[in-house]
């Protein structure tokens, strides 16, 4: 079966390794993978799918405020920043509110419903009126300059053990709340833009 996230990563592989908007577009692939995990598991496992897409949202808004937008405003203008910017700090007050809640309650399966929604309609505004005007407007240095500062931030998020780590004992995965997460990210790429 094929994932919702599977057209993110054919367009991502037409581009440069390194590319800033190809790590874009592939982490937008692991966001909406992680949304169908979460809406497709229970308890523990749900719990731990929603950690993860918690952490890689919150390192991927935090990375495009940092890198992408200040582009953005040069190459897509001032107001598709502004919206895009909105939308993330709107996305950003439901997820703080999704992590105050019961992963196995009804609440929040509806709120986490209209929360995939939005990121989902929002990663398409972006990838079709954003990213296309970054790729023009920047050189393939620039764009493999602010690809690194994105691996960089990548980082940050902890992920779970591979599924081939089945019998050993799983590490815990713990992320942290959502404004932590923020931090280091902010940290990780402004250590690495210097």
């Amino acid at each position: 079966m094929a994932h919702e996230g599977d057209a993110d990563r054919r367009k991502a592989a037409e581009l440069p390794e390194g590319d800033v908007v190809r790590i874009l577009l592939e982490q937008h692939g692991r966001i909406r993978d992680l949304f169908a995990e979460v809406k497709g598991a229970r308890g523990e496992v749900k719990q731990q799918a929603f950690d993860e897409l918690r952490a890689l949202l919150a390192v991927h808004e935090t990375a495009e405020e940092m890198v992408i937008r200040p582009v953005a405003k040069d190459t897509a203008g001032k107001a598709e920043v502004e919206a895009r910017n909105e939308e993330e700090h709107e996305a950003n007050e439901v997820l703080v509110s999704l992590e105050r809640m019961d992963v196995t309650s009804a609440d929040f399966d509806r709120e986490f419903a209209d929360f995939e929604r939005a990121v989902v309609a929002h990663a398409e505004k972006e990838e079709n009126e954003e990213f296309p005007t970054i790729r023009a407007g920047r050189s393939e240095e620039q764009l493999q300059r602010m690809g690194r500062m994105l691996r960089a931030a990548e980082k940050v998020a902890p992920t779970r053990p591979h599924p081939s780590a089945a019998g050993k004992p799983m590490r815990q995965f713990a992320v942290g709340p959502f404004a932590s997460l923020v931090d280091r990210t902010r940290d990780a790429i402004t250590s690495a833009s210097r």
